[in-house]
């Protein structure tokens, strides 16, 4: 949805927890749903990345943000639980979940792939989305209209070369995605979806690629229209599939 227009109150109303807030993607989708009207709950590993975010939120005149960072290297079913505890607590529902946060690891062959690091990029980009997901949930549930959105990538749906865990945990989004889709089905006001953002210029990206000149690819910023879509009512209805945001097309899976 590139060429998505949303209107200026889209999210009001609406309590959005956005993981990885602190940068890149996380943080053009809560400035985003800011200017739109939400009410956000900022998500990092520590409070100082967010401690920005939430000046420009409140100094642009959007929604007092509530900040919940937490570590998701070390995120446990206990610490997962609290964290859906206090938002039940503080805003007394939770109308969508964004997962941004992200750890790239290594680009190294799968036979090389240190298993420490291996250990440590699922935990953060798979396990942990899980385990929040989880959680939050029975909140999600009790929404007239709630939304999911697993960030993924492309080479999370054609296997791609070198790209080790990070690879794998993107393909693993796309099949809980999928899942949670079709378990979820008898909540029809409950849709689940995945983005691909394509490439983005973040320090993700600029990791994975050093070489790469600054200015070739759009800005977080650029392709947060599609996020804007999954999260507001113009998308009800559209589950279980896969979106990329710089083309604006999803690709449908079969429910069984």
């Amino acid at each position: 949805m590139p060429d998505y227009t949303p209107s200026p109150d889209l999210l009001r109303g609406r309590v959005l927890l956005i993981t990885g807030a602190g940068g890149g993607i996380g943080r053009a989708v809560a400035l985003a749903g800011a200017r739109h009207g939400a009410q956000l709950i900022l998500h990092d590993r520590s409070a100082k990345p967010l401690e920005k975010i939430y000046d420009m939120i409140v100094t642009g005149g959007g929604p007092q943000p509530a900040m919940l960072p937490l570590d998701l290297l070390r995120a446990t079913p206990d610490a997962c639980a609290a964290l859906a505890e206090t938002v039940q607590r503080e805003f007394g529902r939770l109308d969508a979940l964004v997962h941004c946060a992200a750890e790239l690891g290594a680009l190294a062959p799968l036979e090389l792939y240190e298993p420490p690091m291996w250990l440590q990029v699922l935990q953060v980009n798979l396990t942990a989305a899980w385990l929040v997901t989880r959680a939050c949930l029975p909140l999600l549930k009790q929404s007239p209209d709630a939304s999911i959105v697993f960030t993924s990538a492309d080479v999370g749906r054609q296997g791609r070369a070198y790209w080790g865990a990070y690879g794998v945990a993107a393909f693993g989004l796309e099949g809980l995605m999928q899942v949670f889709a079709q378990e979820l089905a008898a909540w029809p006001h409950l849709r689940i979806n995945s983005i691909d953002p394509g490439p983005v210029r973040t320090t993700l990206r600029a990791r994975a690629y050093p070489g790469e000149g600054p200015g070739i690819h759009p800005l977080p910023e650029d392709i947060v229209a599609s996020y804007l879509y999954l999260l507001g009512p113009d998308s009800r209805g559209l589950t279980g599939r896969a979106w990329q945001a710089q083309r604006g097309n999803s690709t449908p899976h079969a429910t069984v």
